[in-house]
Formats: C-alpha cells, sequence, structure tokens
C-alpha cells in the first residue's frame, strides 16, 4: 500500500494591499482634512463674554472648512481605490 501525500500550498505571498503612492495620497488626504478642521475651529475672541456673529459666521468656517474637508475625504476613497503600479 502507498501513502498519499498531501502538500498544502506553501506559496503564500506576503504584498502589501496598497502601494507608497497609495500612502502619500493618504497622507496627504489626512493634512486636508486636518487644515479643515483647523480652518472650522478658528481663533480666540478677544472678549469671551461678547458674541462676535461676524467671526461665528465668517466664510472660512462656514463654506471653506466644510469644503476642505469634503476634498481630504475624496482624496481618501481615491487614495484607496488606486491600484498601485506593479
Amino acid at each position: 500500500m502507498s501513502k498519499k501525500q498531501t502538500t498544502a500550498p506553501t506559496s503564500h505571498t506576503s504584498e502589501s494591499l496598497f502601494g507608497k503612492v497609495n500612502y502619500t495620497w493618504m497622507l496627504i488626504g489626512l493634512a486636508v482634512i486636518a487644515l479643515g478642521l483647523l480652518l472650522m475651529s478658528g481663533g480666540n475672541s478677544s472678549d469671551p463674554t461678547v458674541f462676535d456673529q461676524k467671526e461665528v459666521y465668517s466664510t472660512t468656517r462656514i463654506t471653506i472648512a466644510p469644503l476642505l474637508i469634503l476634498a481630504g475625504l475624496a482624496i481618501e476613497v481615491v487614495a484607496i481605490f488606486k491600484k498601485p503600479k506593479a
């Protein structure tokens, strides 16, 4: 009687899911998101007891900062779906 040998597949490759370009774009996206959050937070008020409508509802906080955050998220999606060059 001969024994039947079974060999397990040993060709396991340890390839990274993302390439260097993907990680670079992810870092750029994170930087854009962080910049948007920083712009949204704004600066300190000179007198915290006084409500300054111009400072709270400025174009930077209401329009530019959310657009930067959305742009950063779009960059992140592109970085994730971009195929690394082989």
